[in-house]
C-alpha cells in the first residue's frame, strides 16, 4: 500500500509499468470534471472508474481484495477514511472470488485506517486487504484500475 500526493507520483511510476501512463493521467485531468463512468486508457490492461458514492461507516464499508488489477484510489469530493489489512491476515470470507469483478469480499476488519485528503492517492496491490468509502455524505471518486 502506498499513500503520498499527486505531486510526488512520479517517486512510484517505476513500481509498475504502466504507473507512467495512470498518473498522467490523474495529474493532466480535471478530475472533478470527468465524466462518471469507465474510461480506457489501454484497453482492460488500464481503465479508470468515476464515480460518485455515498459514504459508510466503518462497520458498513466491507473489505475487499483483486487477484488482477492495483486500485490507484483518489478522494475528490473530500476526504475518505481507507481501512488496510495484509490480505494473508484476511480469515472470514463473505463472498467468494468473483472474477468477472476481480473481487472477494470479507467480514474482516481494517488493522489500520488512514484518512486520504481530495487528491491525495492510496495504492491497494494484490496483496493489501482494503476497506475503501468510509466517509460521510456523497463524494466523486477515481479508482484507476492496472493490470497486476
Amino acid at each position: 500500500m502506498i499513500l503520498d500526493t499527486l505531486e510526488n507520483a512520479a517517486l512510484y511510476e517505476s513500481v509498475h509499468p504502466l504507473l507512467k501512463k495512470a498518473f498522467d493521467f490523474l495529474r493532466n485531468e480535471d478530475l472533478s470534471k470527468l465524466p462518471a463512468g469507465k474510461i480506457e486508457l489501454q484497453g482492460s490492461d488500464l481503465f479508470v472508474n468515476v464515480v460518485d458514492i455515498t459514504g459508510k461507516t466503518a462497520d458498513e464499508a466491507k473489505m475487499e481484495t483483486h487477484n488482477e488489477y492495483i486500485d490507484i484510489q483518489v478522494p475528490v469530493g473530500k476526504a475518505e477514511t481507507m481501512g488496510w489489512i495484509a490480505a494473508s491476515k484476511l480469515k472470514n470470507e463473505t463472498s467468494p472470488y468473483n472474477a468477472e469483478k476481480d473481487i472477494t469480499f470479507f467480514a474482516d476488519k481494517a488493522s489500520n485506517f488512514i484518512l486520504v485528503q481530495p487528491y491525495e492517492f492510496a495504492i491497494f496491490f494484490p496483496q493489501d486487504g482494503h476497506q475503501p468509502g468510509i466517509s460521510e455524505g456523497t463524494y466523486r471518486k477515481i479508482i484507476v484500475k492496472v493490470k497486476y
